[in-house]
């Protein structure tokens, strides 16, 4: 087996919560050693309720496998020498503090590249390092709002809904990943590092796709989306006779006519009304009560299976214990056993299979667990120095570590 693509490459992580531990989590599974820098407190992601392993959130733990911890008080000017010791030893920074908060701390990224060129900075916040609401506090809420995602989401005159994902976040840590792999890949040309700037606003924005489109050339208004499509009447939810909800995406003029003939309404694709898409598009409602009636004759699986023999595309609207069970059969290590630290969980795996490559599977450190392996073997430092930095309030050692 090949070591994993990233290993060699050392993340120095300030993140907390989720934009950010999501971003350093998928260079750990690319084979990076990610060294998680927390507070005394640890990252406050750690303390979400309901459900505990140990001390640790299944909040927390969902997104920080693959990586090391080190509890420093950056407040203190031990700490912050030992900080930027270990960004010394790094390729890449990563932090989503709210602009401003690292030039305080004495972490500057203009300040610590002019030392140290070759190092790439990614800055995650809410808006931006640049923006009119720079200092405004942010969560993914608050950027599927402002976005107008969630005015997209939920049924036709009812309330607006946050997606039940936390897109907010994830979409921003996933382009924090890859403007950091570009930069890694363009360091490797030139030498230079970057310094990236990445908002969890723009990210949101950027997932308007189509639908800000349509407004940018019509001027239309995209309202709920349900479970529609503005453009595709053949491409919604339905609710079968047994009461369970399917989908179908019959996007094509083949799959549509494939389906009326399921369905035992081959007349369906002749009638003017419904002859084109746009024809359907504009008739949808009509069309719509057409079908409604039609599944109402079959259970849920019935169609589902009826309409895959046809080639038509369809699903069971299944719940996260369903979409999970099914993930663990399919074989492809989406639901996979963690043990380390004196724990044994499953959790998501990794959705980057990459042939050959042995990828790493290390349990969500405990606070502070990594710390002496970290200032020994990676900066060098004796028992001494280590208890001095322990005597200055600089670092927290916990008194009882699980060996991994």
């Amino acid at each position: 087996m090949r070591s994993p693509p990233l290993s060699g490459v050392r993340i120095v992580d300030f993140t907390t919560f989720l934009s950010g531990p999501f971003c350093t989590q998928l260079f750990g599974d690319l084979g990076a050693d990610v060294i998680k820098i927390e507070s005394f407190e640890g990252d406050s992601s750690r303390s979400i309720p309901p459900h505990f392993v140990d001390d640790d959130s299944a909040y927390y733990l969902s997104t920080n496998r693959n990586k090391r911890s080190i509890a420093l008080n950056l407040k203190t000017p031990e700490g912050l020498a030992t900080a930027r010791k270990l960004i010394a030893k790094a390729d890449i920074v990563v932090e989503n503090f709210r602009p401003g908060i690292c030039a305080r701390l004495g972490l500057d990224p203009a300040v610590i590249r002019k030392d140290q060129p070759e190092l790439i900075w990614v800055s995650i916040s809410g808006f931006g390092q640049v923006s009119p609401w720079r200092d405004r506090p942010a969560y993914d809420m608050i950027v599927q709002a402002l976005s107008g995602v969630m005015s997209l989401t939920g049924e036709e005159g009812r309330s607006a809904m946050r997606l039940g994902i936390p897109a907010g976040d994830i979409i921003a840590g996933m382009y924090a990943t890859i403007a950091a792999l570009a930069a890694l890949a363009r360091r490797g040309r030139d030498g230079e590092g970057q310094t990236i700037d990445i908002s969890m606003l723009d990210g949101q924005l950027s997932m308007l796709s189509y639908q800000a489109q349509y407004h940018l050339i019509s001027g239309t208004m995209p309202g709920p989306q349900g479970a529609g499509h503005d453009s595709i009447p053949t491409y919604r939810s339905f609710r079968a006779g047994d009461g369970r909800e399917f989908v179908v995406t019959a996007n094509t003029d083949g799959m549509w006519r494939s389906m009326c003939n399921v369905l035992g309404l081959p007349e369906l694709p002749e009638l003017p009304e419904f002859a084109t898409q746009g024809l359907r598009l504009a008739n949808r409602e009509l069309l719509w009560s057409k079908l409604e009636q039609a599944f109402l004759a079959r259970s849920a699986v019935e169609w589902v299976e009826a309409l895959t023999k046809e080639g038509v595309p369809v699903a069971l609207i299944k719940n996260v214990g369903e979409a999970i069970a099914d993930a663990r059969e399919h074989g492809r290590d989406m639901i996979v056993p963690v043990e380390g630290y004196g724990r044994n969980f499953e959790m998501i795996g990794s959705p980057m299979k990459l042939e050959g490559v042995d990828m790493p599977l290390d349990a969500p450190p405990p606070l502070s667990c990594n710390a002496m392996e970290i200032l020994s073997g990676l900066l060098g430092l004796d028992s001494a120095e280590i208890g001095a930095l322990q005597e200055a309030g600089a670092l927290l050692l916990p008194h009882a570590v699980k060996e991994k």
